[in-house]
């Protein structure tokens, strides 16, 4: 039994399915936000986890047709609670459990906020193909060297006051200089919650995972930007188009 396992709910999935074929060629697991700090039980209405539904809503819309499978991270507690990375760790078991159940199929990772961070914190594990982060947490000092080789889109609204999309953008070209494939979106006239240009998000977010799952190419300009190396800070500030 692995670290991640142990550290799991005796016999409690990792995930909630939303959908699983059973041969998936794929896998999309979406991680709702949290608290930097809370033990507790996630409640079943949480705010955080509803908040992403939408997102999963348009993801199976996107894949109908496919062999592609979406879950849903189920956390163990409501908050990161520092050195334990609670978020991280069920992230992990997540992957792990795909691996199990599935075999070794690609995974793709799409998480808002304390999900967004934890995303990118397990994005080094072998399935892991790419990561959409949606105004991802990423505090000064997070490691960056696991994405080397992934493919990383973030998107973060510049009034964002719950997390800094300046830290997400220097997280970003650490990820590009580390090795990864990088693109970034810049959104205005929304918040952290999303709420407002929820379906500009939306769109956006279903529209990278598909691209990074092969089902459609992506957007010219994330395409220029995916395509740059080291430390050159271009396709970071890309503008979320309207729709």
């Amino acid at each position: 039994m692995t670290d991640t396992q142990d550290l799991r709910t005796a016999g409690r999935s990792a995930i909630r399915w939303r959908r699983a074929p059973g041969r998936p060629k794929a896998v999309v697991l979406v991680l709702h936000g949290g608290r930097s700090e809370g033990p507790e039980p996630l409640r079943r209405w949480n705010p955080a986890r509803l908040r992403m539904r939408p997102f999963s809503s348009a993801l199976l819309a996107a894949v109908r047709g496919e062999q592609v499978a979406v879950g849903e991270v189920a956390y163990r507690v409501r908050g990161w609670n520092g050195p334990l990375a609670d978020a991280a760790v069920d992230a992990a078991a997540a992957i792990e459990q795909v691996a199990r159940d599935f075999g070794p199929v690609p995974v793709v990772l799409l998480g808002h906020s304390m999900g967004g961070r934890a995303a990118l914190r397990a994005a080094g594990a072998d399935p892991v193909t790419g990561v959409v982060a949606l105004a991802p947490w990423c505090p000064p000092g997070e490691p960056s060297a696991q994405l080397a080789g992934k493919r990383l889109v973030t998107l973060h609204d510049v009034a964002d006051r719950v997390t800094d999309p300046r830290e997400t953008r220097a997280f970003a070209l650490a990820a590009r200089e580390a090795g990864a494939e990088v693109a970034g979106y810049t959104v205005r006239g929304s918040g952290h919650a999303m709420l407002r240009r929820g379906r500009d998000w939306q769109a956006a977010a279903t529209g990278l995972v598909a691209a990074m799952l092969g089902l459609r190419p992506f957007p010219d300009e994330v395409s220029a930007a995916l395509a740059l190396r080291g430390s050159d800070p271009g396709g970071l500030d890309l503008e979320l188009p309207s729709r």
